[in-house]
């Protein structure tokens, strides 16, 4: 089973395809800083979910905490360039759904 934090609201509802695919997901809380990423479990998580590209900063953040982290970004607006090289996908949930997301990250 994959573990996944997600950091941002959610409005797409992929943390719920998520978890009907069979994923343990947990939240990182307000602005996914480093107490609320290791909160969420981010150490042991397998993938980190950006659905908020305001919180881009967590990325550098959870990759550092732990560094075979598959990170994924499902959001409306771009990212900066240094999340880019660090985010094995980037998605507009305009293009791909939550279900089909889910299914690429599991």
């Amino acid at each position: 089973m994959s573990e996944v934090v997600v950091a941002g609201d959610d409005p797409e509802g992929l943390s719920e395809a998520l978890a009907d695919g069979g994923a343990e997901v947990s939240h990182a809380a307000g602005t996914a800083d480093r107490p609320a990423l290791e909160e969420a479990g981010i150490v042991e998580a397998d993938v980190l979910v950006v659905t908020d590209a305001g919180l881009a900063t967590s990325v550098p953040i959870a990759v550092d905490l732990n560094p075979d982290l598959r990170v994924v970004v499902y959001a409306r607006e771009s990212v900066p360039e240094f999340v880019k090289g660090q985010a094995g996908h980037i998605v507009d949930p305009e293009l791909l759904g939550p279900a089909a997301v889910a299914e690429e990250i599991l």
